[in-house]
């Protein structure tokens, strides 16, 4: 088998090369931007769906949530944003947890 480097210098493909519609994207250009707006897909149970199996039947472990993180980004401006509610929604999640027990305590 060739290298790739050898294929390039072949005369027949070396336009493949220079041509940019074979080039790869960016991934800045690969990902769609996704505003405020749609940010809580990323984290909301609604959206995530766990595969066991794959599309030709071989097992896998992943979820849907790792497919939209690939495909996905949120815009500049608002990933500060999602970094500080998804602490605070975790955070929320420890706050119910504690008080759930103080509340059958008091009835």
């Amino acid at each position: 088998m060739s290298s790739q480097e050898e294929i390039l210098r072949d005369g027949r493909f070396s336009c493949v090369a220079r041509d940019p519609r074979f080039w790869e994207m960016p991934e800045k250009e690969r990902k769609i931007k996704i505003d405020k707006r749609f940010r809580a897909m990323f984290h909301d149970k609604k959206f995530k769906l766990k595969y066991t199996v794959d599309k030709r039947g071989r097992p896998v472990n992943y979820t849907s949530t790792e497919n939209l993180r690939k495909f996905y980004a949120l815009s500049e401006s608002d990933t500060d944003l999602s970094e500080n509610e998804s602490k605070e929604h975790t955070e929320k999640k420890k706050k119910k947890k504690k008080a759930k027990p103080k509340a059958e305590a008091d009835s």
